[in-house]
Order: structure tokens, then sequence, then C-alpha cells
């Protein structure tokens, strides 16, 4: 018989590795910028570790996979073993991840719990007693194979032998080789037995094996005649024996006597160079194997979601009992079905989190979805459901079009809430769940931006106050103190000194000049635009003095409190491309102007890096969920007249990667489409770069006849019958509005589909009515929806209509160039989109244009604060008036959030409690801990 062929193990897993290397390329370009990635935690400094470490770093270089290599110091105890397991565990970057043993740490590990604490889909050494577990029930495409055992079996594939029904016997019993080696070689359909030191016939039984594996630790332990003629003899041994030829006085041997044992087998594996390179060589496999399934898992824009089945009521019941009738999916199941890692997500309890911004630099080179925006007709004071359509559409195109759709809407505020309008979170069956959550604290971004707003506001008075009762010495040495002896500029003041030109870095080298230009702000109290805020409807504070202690030295003045949506900084958040770009916002907030006419800045006050610290947190997007299901971000909700009305930009760009190139993006824009739709295409849109696809446009017979002539629509007040029988004629005179805020959506060169949002008082014919004005005026489809009483059934006809829009001919364009003067962009914007003859500045007005000409913000975009209930600036024309002129009573700077907003007409930034507030019917459970009466 001729001697054994030699299965080198050198040679095969210089194949492996080769085959793993093109893989991985294949892989980074599939998912640029995608690297599998191996951790090597070890415990201690041993020598054979340190070495079998080196051979596994190297290897993964070879092959491109990114290995690292993380080293505890043996005082280590097992709890700094498992806190550093947790924290691989939860990284997605680590694909594979191996516990290097033994534990070489002078405190007892246990080594099994230690094994055990590796997350099942990252053990690529297979020890785990959940790989273990699956390898015994034949579940090998769901585990990893422990290293040695899968490198046996690609060498015994190597000798093209077919192991399905022979006769193998495995040597050895131990967790890493001998046992998964029996259940590998069993779930490959051989006939398998185990033989061990208890064994007393093992010759008996080697001389039986088709198939010989041998791991038990005893040099040359089997020998050549026991061995079955033609037997695969895979050697896992690693022996040392005395050997005087050699320098070292020993040689490394297996369990079998080679020599003798290569006469009688078919194939023979040497030591060394047979078993041991394979076992690297499958570690890197494993690697691959589970950096490929990770992708197949988190492959961007493949969801594999599950919504929930609603349980329809008729009559529909109140918004509140729907919302509780709801069980939310666990907000980390949302955050995984579409495609959020665990370290991309911050949990807020069971049904919101916030999500870290490094997911956009993991997705930037994935494509964007489709870009949706939902906006209205000009609605009558109780709103005609966007927010409602905006989740009803949404559903319909998740839970019942399985397409991958987010909706991003804004963050309400608690003074509506509490106040008369109640709840945003949509109605009846297309809610934000949980309700109560939405509505009130949520994760707490509202309560940071009147915290940073009052911040910025106490900075002011406190400056002006110390500027009036101090030298120029005594301000110089407080604002840039000797501390031990050294003083020292910080990074806010020597961007201060930059900015008036001063080049010093050194506190004791300015001149008294540059020390009075650097401490004088000298801020004109007429000119203060900046005001405190809070979160809560209260009237009595539109108006009040401040500084009336003894201890201000009569330094009073009048001031006022806003509502906190209104601040600057909720426009900055909502309009900020990152934490870096919203920190420069921040600092280019003008808060007043110098008595020479330079304006002041939130830099100028030191007071940037504070806001940037405080509103940290809040620049994350905040993750829930509908009634169906579908994944909802809510983040941001500045007003929709002097600001623009719209939700962040951060969390439409996220939501555009997460949804993927064939996925839809459901966003809202506030008030009509005159306001928020106008803004989010000039403001938001020129500031994010994003283009959109469709604009939903929602109308309501009840708004079209109160455009139409009927009576007025007041909150609290039952509906004159007008509004409660049909009235053809009403609903045909009013589609006037209609036509014109299509007219305004086409402007924009964005197909328009127009939503009708039927109401339960409406008839058919007052709805096909609308359909056919709406097609007449341009709009690319218009449909009936029935969403707030059907859930996203009801909006089935939209979502097709949507999704055949998203593919028509889309030239999105700008109404204006921001290069214009001011006065001209202001005209466009009344002309073009209200219907305006022209606009008249008032002489407040006329001066502000001056200054901020002057001072170099005519190039913002304009955000034209007027009221949402007219296309014109009287809330009493209704319908499309034409022919006004557009009274401009004043205008203001945000600079930091980048426009300018003319004030048309007069408006409160703080409104008022009604006689009977939403509060009435508020009142939480003290036994369930339930909130009761929200809608």
């Amino acid at each position: 018989m001729a001697p054994a062929e030699i299965l080198s193990g050198k040679i095969v897993s210089g194949q492996v590795r080769e085959r793993l290397k093109q893989q991985v390329v294949e892989m980074t370009e599939k998912f640029p910028g995608f690297r599998p990635g191996l951790a090597i935690l070890q415990v201690g400094n041993r020598d054979d570790s340190n070495l079998y470490i080196h051979m596994k770093l190297k290897a993964a270089a070879e092959i491109g996979i990114s290995a690292n290599h993380i080293k505890l110091p043996n005082t280590a105890t097992e709890a700094d073993v498992l806190k550093c397991i947790a924290s691989l565990n939860a990284d997605p970057a680590v694909h594979g991840f191996i516990v290097q043993l033994p534990l070489d740490s002078d405190n007892p590990i246990n080594t099994e719990k230690i094994t055990n604490a590796v997350a099942p889909e990252k053990d690529v050494d297979g020890l785990s007693s959940i790989n273990a577990g699956k390898l015994s029930r034949g579940d090998l495409g769901d585990c990893f194979i422990p290293c040695t055992p899968k490198g046996c079996m690609e060498l015994i594939k190597q000798t093209g032998v077919q192991v399905a029904g022979k006769r193998a016997v495995v040597i050895g019993r131990s967790k890493i080789v001998g046992a998964p080696m029996h259940d590998l070689l069993l779930w490959n359909n051989a006939t398998v037995t185990t033989c061990h030191s208890k064994t007393s016939t093992l010759a008996e039984e080697v001389g039986k094996a088709d198939i010989l594996v041998v791991a038990a630790g005893r040099a040359e332990m089997v020998k050549g005649e026991w061995i079955k003629p033609g037997a695969i003899v895979i050697d896992c041994g690693i022996n040392h024996v005395p050997d005087s030829t050699k320098a070292s006085g020993k040689r490394v041997v297996g369990d079998v006597a080679y020599n003798s044992a290569k006469e009688k087998a078919s194939f023979i594996t040497p030591v060394p160079g047979g078993v041991g390179p394979m076992t690297v060589a499958m570690l890197m496999q494993s690697t691959v194997e589970s950096a490929q399934r990770f992708l197949e898992k988190f492959q961007p824009g493949k969801w594999t979601i599950q919504y929930n089945q609603l349980t329809l009521k008729m009559p529909v019941p109140s918004d509140i009992e729907i919302s509780k009738s709801c069980m939310p999916k666990p907000i980390e199941q949302v955050a995984k079905e579409v495609g959020l890692f665990p370290d991309e997500v911050e949990l807020y309890g069971q049904t919101k989190a916030k999500v870290q911004l490094s997911v956009l630099k993991r997705l930037q080179n994935q494509p964007d979805g489709k870009y949706v925006v939902v906006t209205g007709i000009t609605p009558t004071p109780l709103g005609e459901g966007k927010s409602t359509t905006t989740v009803g559409l949404v559903q319909a195109l998740g839970a019942h079009l399985h397409q991958n759709v987010f909706a991003c809407v804004r963050q309400p505020s608690q003074g509506p809430t509490f106040g008369i309008k109640g709840g945003a979170a949509g109605g009846g069956y297309c809610q934000v769940v949980p309700m109560e959550e939405f509505n009130l604290h949520l994760t707490g971004d509202i309560h940071a931006i009147t915290a940073a707003n009052n911040l910025v506001a106490a900075a002011i008075d406190a400056r002006m106050f110390h500027e009036l009762t101090q030298s120029d010495q005594a301000l110089y040495n407080r604002l840039v103190p000797s501390v031990n002896g050294v003083r020292k500029f910080s990074d806010i003041q020597i961007r201060r000194l930059q900015k008036l030109g001063i080049n010093k870095t050194d506190p004791m080298a300015l001149t008294k000049e540059e020390v009075n230009a650097f401490v004088r702000l000298d801020i004109d109290p007429g000119t203060i635009t900046w005001q405190r805020v809070l979160d809560t409807n209260d009237r009595f504070l539109r108006k009040i003095t401040i500084g009336q202690s003894a201890t201000e030295k009569g330094f009073s003045r009048t001031a006022q409190f806003d509502i906190t949506v209104s601040s600057e900084i909720m426009a900055v958040l909502a309009l900020a491309d990152g934490l870096d770009d919203m920190k420069k916002r921040f600092g280019r907030m003008v808060v007043a102007s110098s008595k020479k006419g330079q304006p002041v800045t939130a830099d100028d006050l030191g007071v940037t890096g504070a806001l940037a610290v405080l509103m940290k947190d809040t620049v994350k997007p905040n993750l829930m969920q509908t009634l169906e299901g579908s994944p909802v971000f809510v983040h941001a909700g500045p007003f929709a007249n002097i600001a623009h009305g719209n939700s962040s930009v951060l969390a439409d760009k996220i939501a555009l990667k997460l949804v993927g190139k064939d996925g839809f993006v459901v966003t809202e824009a506030g008030f009509g489409a005159d306001i928020g739709m106008e803004k989010f295409f000039n403001i938001k849109c020129r500031y994010s770069g994003l283009r959109p696809h469709v604009v939903v446009l929602v109308a309501t017979v009840r708004a079209l006849k109160m455009h139409g002539g009927g009576p007025a629509v007041t909150a609290g007040v039952p509906l004159p019958k007008e509004y409660t029988e049909e009235n053809l004629q009403l609903v045909a005179k009013g589609c006037s509005n209609l036509n014109k805020q299509i007219q305004n959506a086409r402007m924009f060169g964005v197909p328009v589909v127009v939503a009708v949002n039927a109401f339960k008082t409406d008839t058919k014919a007052e709805l096909a009515l609308v359909v056919q004005h709406a097609k007449e005026a341009g709009a690319f489809d218009a449909v009936e929806c029935t969403h707030w009483a059907e859930g996203g059934k009801g909006a089935l006809a939209l979502a097709r209509a949507v999704q055949r829009a998203s593919q028509a001919p889309n030239n999105f364009r700008f109404l204006y160039n921001v290069e214009l003067p001011i006065v001209d962009k202001i005209r466009l914007i009344a002309q073009q989109v209200y219907g305006a003859r022209d606009i008249e500045l008032l002489p407040e007005a006329q001066e502000k244009v001056a200054l901020y000409t002057k001072q170099g913000f005519g190039n913002l975009p304009i955000c034209m604060a007027k009221t949402h209930l007219s296309l014109s600036h009287d809330p009493e024309q209704k319908g499309a008036p034409t022919g006004f002129v557009l009274p401009i009573r004043d205008i203001r700077a945000s600079v930091g959030a980048g426009f300018l907003y003319p004030l048309v007409g007069t408006m409160s930034t703080m409104p008022g409690l009604p006689t009977r507030p939403c509060f009435y019917d508020i009142d939480l459970d003290p036994v369930s801990g339930e909130v009761n009466g929200l809608f």
C-alpha cells in the first residue's frame, strides 16, 4: 500500500485566506467603509497567549479584517472582564469576538461564565453554551463551530472522500475539540464513536474507523498498526518529547505515531503543519461569516418589521381611549426593525428613545428615500388633520403596502396641550403613541430649550448691570481673573478678541483702549430682541417689568415672556446639521445691538459653550411609533409664524437614510401651504439640501365651506348647520382657496396630491366635488381619505397616489434668490404665494431693512410671520383674496437660525388660557398612574 497523502494545513489554510481576502474586498466594494471586525480579549501576559494572538492579528491584517487586541492586566477581576465583554457585545463594529484562554489573572475567574457572556452571534470561537447547544442539535447554519473541529472538517473535505455513511472515531471529549468534532461528524451523516481515557478497547475501536480524529493530548498514543488501511487520520495533538538532536532538546509530535500511521492511512495530517494553521484560518472564516450575517441582518433599507393589527370600533372612541388600547412595541424593537444598532439608541423607558447622530456617518454612502411633505389649505381654528393624515399615510405605506416609511413630526408645546388645542399626536386611529408621552415631557428637549434660552436672557441683563456698575479694569479683572497667579483668555474670549481685530492672546498685553472694547458690549436696552420663555400659556407674562429688587439698584426695564417653542434656540435645533453646526449657530444668534449699532451675539456674551452643553442631548432625534407600529421621529417644534414651523433637518436626514432608496419619509409643515410649506421649501430645504418628491395637501369640506362664506368656526362652540348639512354651493365657492394652495405647491415644481380628509358629516357629493375641483386645478391626483376612522386602511388610496406621484417629473426650485434685497424677497412671497398686489413697509420695518442690510444680514431667507387663518394679513378674509396690500409692521432677525422674520399685523408669542382650558379634563389615576382625559 502506498504511503498516505499528506494533508497540509499550511497549503489549505493559505487557500482559505486567499478566498477570505477576496470576500472582504467584495464586501467593502458593496458596502463602502465597512470592514469585518475581530476583537481579541486577553487577560494577563502569558507568552504562549501572546504568540497565538500575534498569529491571529497577522492573519486578520493579511485578509483585511480590522482586528483589535484588548489586553487587561493580571489584576483584572471577573467583573472587569464581564464589563469589557458587555462593551464589545454592544459594539456594531465588532463581528467576531474571542476570549483568549487561559485567563491569566491573580483573581478567581469562572471561565465558563466568561465564555458564555460573549454574544452568541459574535462567538466565533464557538465556545458558548448556546453555540454548543445549536451544534449538538444540528443547527449548523445558525451557530459558530469551534475553530479546530471546523478546520478538521475542512481538511477532511480536501480528501474528496464522502463523509456520509462512513464510520468515524473521535479520541477525546473536550469542549473545544472532541465533543464538537463528534457533533460535526454526526450531522455530516457519519456514524460516530467517541473514545476517551476510560475506553478499554481503544485499539479495536480505532481499527474500525474510516475517519479518525485524535485530540487526546498524549504523545504518539495511537499506533500505526491500530489504524484501518485507507483511513483518513486527523491529528490534533501538539506534544513535546525529548530529542537530543534538536537545539532545544525537544521536538513536537502529535497524538499519532506518524511514521507508522502514514503507511496504513490514505490521508494524514502532519504535526506541525497540519491542523494548527487551520485553526487560525477557521477563526478568520468565522469572523467573515459573522460579518456577512451582520450585513444581511442590518442591510440598510432592508426592514423586517412587525405591524400592529388595529381593532376598529364604531363609533370611534376618544383619542386617549384608542391610545390606551394599543400595546406599543418595545422601542428597542422598533429601533432594531429599522436598522439602528444598539449603540445608536438611548432608551428613555419602554416607548421612546433618542438616536445618535453617528448613524448618519455609518449610512453616509446609502441613497436617500423619497421625501414627502404634508401641508394643508388655509385651516379653520380647529385644524384640518395634517398630523392625522401624516400618520395615516405612513401607516398605509408601511403596514398595508409594506414599504419602508418613517414619519417625521414636530414635538408639541405643553402650552397648547393644557390650553385650548389639546394634544398634537394625530387623532382617531392615526396617532403617535403613547400620546401622553408624546404630548408632555417626551425626553425633555423643550425643557432644555427653556433653560438655554433663559440663560441667554439672564446673561444679557447681568452683563448690562455689571457694565453700568463697574470700571473697565474691574470688569476686565473679573472677566479674565488670575487663577494661581496666571491669567488666561478662554476660547470664546479669544473669538471675541479676533472679532474686534485684536490679535493678542496674552491678557497682560492689551492696551486700555483694547480692554475697553473687550469688556464693553454697550448694549442698547431698546434694541434687545431676546425674551425669556416658558412652556406654559400665560397671558400675564406678555409684558412685565424686570429689575424691581433693590439689589438691582434701579436698573429695571420692560420685558416679556414668550412661549418656549418661539425661541430662536428651537429654530436653531430644527435647522442644525449636527452638534458642531448647532453650536456655531448659537454663537451667531443676535440678541441686541450696541449703542453704536453693532450686533451683539451670544458669542459676545460668552454663553455659546454653555448653550451647547445644555442642548447636547436635544440634537438627537426622538424615536416613537404609530398605533400600527410604524416608526416616527419626533424632533423640534418651532412656531410656524415667527419661525419656520417644521420638524428637524436631522430627523429627516436620518430617516431618509434608514428607509433606503425605495422607502418614504413623510414630514409635516405647520399651518397652511402658504406658511409652513413655503418655509419648508425656501428655508428648510435650502439649508438641508434635501429635495422633496411629493406635496400632500390636506383639505376638508368644513374648511372649504368656511372659505365659501360659511359662518365663523370657533373652537369649543358647536358647528353651525351649514357645516353639518350638504351645501355644494359653499364648497364650490370655497375651492378658490384649494386652487390657490395647489398653485402655490406647483409653483415650486413638485407634484401635488390632495388628501380630502373626510368627516362623518360630509356627503358623498361634497367629497366628490372637492376631488373634481382639485384635479381641475392641477393636482397630480386627489383622493378621499377615511384614516381617522380606519387607520392606515383608510389612507390606502392616498398612499398609492403618493407612490405614483413620487415617480412623476420633478423640477423643484426655490421661489427667490437669497441675494435679492430684503424688500424684493418679501414682495415675491406676498405677491406669488399670498396673492397680494403689493407690500407696505411701516417706518419701523423700513429702519430694520436698513439696519440688517448694514449689519450684513440682508442675504438671509425670509420667514413671514402672519396669521394662518387667511392667505392675507386679515384673518377675516377667507377664500383666495387678491388686490390687497400686505402691511409689514416690523422685521426681526433670527441670525443663528438663519432667517429674517417680517411681522405682518399683530400677533402674540405667548398664548393665553381660555375660560375652560383643556386641563379641566386631565387627571391622573393614583392607583395605576395612568393619565386620563388628555386628548
